[in-house]
């Protein structure tokens, strides 16, 4: 896609990446769908005439068929849907409370993937367009207290892999963006931590959640400089399906990569001892 004005729908605006996205993309001249379950959050965008505001919960069916509605009424079509709305829930595995777990898979997982789906008709129909997940450097590396969100953010990975090489014949694009630590509500008050934690995690899982929350605010990531990033990688000739962001992020990923790579060769004999002798 190139810089010419294009319309974007956008999950989750109320704060963070999803607020600074729409503040860019307006002030880049582009069209905005901005979305959030209390689009009374969203007032600033209100009166300007490229910006359209709807109250969106992505976890609700109607809601996700409305807003996509709405969008295409009032510009026509779709270019880029960014599955931004999500969120964190910090607990050891034992300690995990099964609704929280199943509540946060709902937003980040199948939240993503009703939105996606109901956009994907009218790009099909156009032969072009861009989907844009936000995943998570936890959906490359594990963490302790991370689990059951690495679990959700894995999974986008997973499925958004799948659905680039679905897509690519028909001009769709898709793109993981993947950040590190960023200054914004994620690990404040966004982020949900289980009622009863255990001991025996305390200095292990129970640290380091201690540790993000104690870190909220101060985080090195820019949240305006990572939507560049993200309109920059949308505009490319060749977009990544991969955008890591942020110095953190692409330390910890790139040791991530040499040690699967390292594992692999270590256990290779091993590997390839596995098929049948005459199976080439």
């Amino acid at each position: 896609m190139n810089a010419a004005s294009s319309v974007w729908l956008i999950t989750g605006c109320s704060t963070g990446f999803g607020r600074e996205l729409v503040r860019a993309l307006l002030h880049q001249g582009h069209s905005v769908v901005a979305t959030a379950r209390r689009p009374e959050t969203l007032e600033e965008f209100v009166a300007h005439p490229g910006a359209l505001v709807a109250e969106l919960d992505v976890t609700k069916s109607p809601q996700v068929a409305e807003v996509v509605r709405q969008a295409e009424a009032r510009f026509g079509r779709i270019d880029v849907l960014v599955n931004n709305a999500g969120y964190g829930y910090l607990a050891a595995i034992e300690e995990g409370e099964d609704e929280q777990v199943r509540a946060m898979f709902e937003t980040n997982v199948f939240g993503l993937v009703a939105m996606t789906k109901a956009v994907l008709p009218g790009m099909r129909a156009r032969r072009s367009g861009h989907i844009v997940n936000i995943s998570s450097l936890g959906g490359l590396v594990g963490f302790p207290s991370s689990g059951y969100y690495n679990a959700t953010k894995f999974a986008v990975e997973g499925l958004s892999e799948a659905l680039s090489k679905e897509c690519a014949a028909l001009g769709i694009k898709v793109i993981l963006v993947e950040p590190g630590p960023f200054r914004t509500d994620w690990a404040g008050r966004s982020l949900k931590t289980p009622q009863a934690a255990i001991a025996d995690y305390a200095d292990v899982a129970g640290a380091r959640r201690a540790g993000i929350q104690a870190n909220s605010g101060k985080q090195p990531g820019d949240p305006v400089r990572a939507v560049q990033a993200i309109i920059t990688a949308v505009q490319a000739a060749e977009p990544p399906l991969h955008l890591v962001l942020g110095r953190p992020a692409f330390e910890l990923a790139s040791a991530k990569v040499k040690e699967f790579g390292d594992a692999l060769e270590r256990w290779r004999d091993v590997s390839l001892g596995a098929d049948f002798p005459d199976a080439g």
